[in-house]
């Protein structure tokens, strides 16, 4: 397979740090969410922790966009390659459907 099939990236500890601590608590919030419906809670009730969780998945997206500029894109542009700011409007356009 080609390298460039399946680009990574090493995160800084930090960096790793909060993108995991944020993951865990959307799934905190998710277990939370099905115990809401195991309880038979309010539809409201569900829908605002609903409504809590994409507000959270929200936040991890932007939190990653923006090192995903501030190093592989920055990088690339820097190294005269602007494929990356392709792959990034196609992802935008993804995100914002």
């Amino acid at each position: 397979m080609c390298e460039e099939c399946h680009k990574t990236r090493e995160r800084s500890d930090d960096e790793y740090k909060r993108l995991i601590n944020r993951l865990s608590r959307i799934e905190g919030q998710v277990r939370g969410i099905r115990g809401m419906l195991e309880k038979d809670a309010y539809c409201i009730d569900v829908l605002a922790q609903v409504a809590a969780v994409g507000a959270a998945l929200n936040a991890f997206s932007r939190e990653l966009l923006s090192q995903h500029l501030r190093t592989c894109v920055a990088e690339d542009l820097r190294r005269g390659d602007d494929s990356t700011v392709d792959e990034l409007t196609a992802a935008l356009q993804k995100l914002m459907r």
